[in-house]
């Protein structure tokens, strides 16, 4: 294969974008009449904060979109991981398996949770936990009566914790059933995927908990937030109660039954949220024409291919990606460069969580395939809009 063409890649990415004032950003909320009636609606209603009408709407919206029998929206995705993974069992000292090929916020939860993150490899195909890497994973620690330990480190396996990548479905159905025979739960990390569907099921929904984020750059923003999904009953009373500092149910008295957290999403975020997904079909459509667009825009290039939703699945498309042949982050970064020198602000995907200084001494597995999809991808600007006919 040969070189790829920075002057044909910026080509192509302006073929399917346009010519606009300014840069073109990554992806960038869409903000409107019906947001600020919305808005307005709840500000006259002096019901801003963590009651009100707009926040129990929308999580029984988001509840009967994605599926979920309990839908707790909370001030942020990351703190709703990590109540997720607390929820799962996860106690301090304990590991959890996560991908090294996710965002920050993966590994934050579980140090938040007090556990330490246990990094494993990605595969190419969804870019996201592989399945075979987490079954030579659990295959390697040793059984102490109900639980399973890392023998390396003395520490429980107590959570695995997948991420759906760019809004791609990782494999989940199979790292479910791989959990399942080693009696290990799964806190899905759906913070990307809201729209993401495998055979019909909403991304989030397979594991005993899942999480979406509603933060600025995502598909639906609520200014920051998030949801806790789960079918569980239990879980998702406690849910709700662990995220509202544990308080007990009374007409005046302030009592709490246990150490718990203020997480709870403002009815102003809500009412932001409940704008949203008023638009999220129209946004699901754009994102889809703006996905088939960069497709045919790359057909031919020479290096690089555009990466497509997997098999099987229905990927809400949250950022547009594509992945150059030959891993080289000496070429992935001239051709960002290239980009960026001409008002095309994409990116790469984060550094590896097990680089990252606070997680260098966390154990880990062989992470090849991530390292080389680290060097290889470049997200383009994927905001809805330019996927307007």
């Amino acid at each position: 294969m040969g070189m790829p063409s920075a002057e044909d890649f910026v080509a192509r990415i302006r073929s399917v974008v346009g010519e606009h004032d300014g840069p073109i950003g990554l992806h960038e909320p869409e903000i409107g009449d019906i947001e600020q009636r919305y808005l307005k609606e709840c500000l006259d209603s002096t019901f801003v904060s963590s009651v009100g009408a707009f926040i129990n709407q929308f999580e029984a919206r988001l509840a009967e979109f994605t599926g979920a029998k309990y839908a707790i929206a909370v001030s942020n995705g990351t703190v709703g991981l990590q109540v997720a993974l607390v929820l799962a069992g996860v106690e301090p000292g304990d590991e959890v398996i996560v991908p090294t090929l996710s965002f920050i916020a993966t590994a934050n939860a579980v140090s938040h949770a007090g556990a330490v993150p246990h990094f494993i490899d990605s595969e190419e195909l969804t870019m996201g936990m592989s399945p075979e890497a987490l079954r030579a994973s659990l295959a390697s620690m040793r059984r102490e009566g109900t639980a399973l330990v890392n023998p390396a480190t003395g520490r429980r396996i107590a959570a695995i914790s997948p991420m759906h990548t760019l809004g791609h479905p990782v494999r989940i159905e199979e790292i479910c059933a791989i959990a399942t025979e080693y009696g290990i739960p799964v806190v899905e990390d759906a913070a990307e995927s809201l729209g993401s569907f495998v055979r019909g099921q909403h991304t989030g929904t397979f594991g005993l908990l899942g999480v979406i984020s509603f933060n600025g750059n995502k598909i639906v923003t609520t200014g920051g937030g998030g949801v806790i999904l789960t079918n569980d009953d239990a879980l998702g009373v406690r849910a709700k109660h662990l995220t509202t500092t544990a308080k007990l149910p009374h007409k005046w008295e302030f009592e709490h039954d246990e150490i718990a957290w203020n997480y709870r999403m403002p009815n102003l975020n809500a009412a932001l949220g409940m704008a949203q997904l008023d638009r999220l079909p129209g946004f699901q459509v754009e994102k889809r024409e703006l996905a088939d667009a960069y497709k045919a825009a790359f057909e031919g290039f020479e290096g690089a291919r555009f990466v497509e939703e997997p098999a099987g699945t229905t990927s809400n498309y949250w950022l547009c990606a594509v992945q150059l042949d030959t891993p080289s982050l000496e070429v992935r970064d001239s051709l960002m460069q290239a980009c960026h020198d001409a008002g095309l602000l994409v990116r790469p995907m984060w550094n590896l969580l097990h680089t990252q200084r606070m997680y260098a001494g966390s154990p880990r597995e062989e992470l090849d395939t991530a390292i080389d999809l680290h060097a290889s991808l470049i997200c383009l600007p994927s905001t809805p809009r330019l996927g307007r006919k």
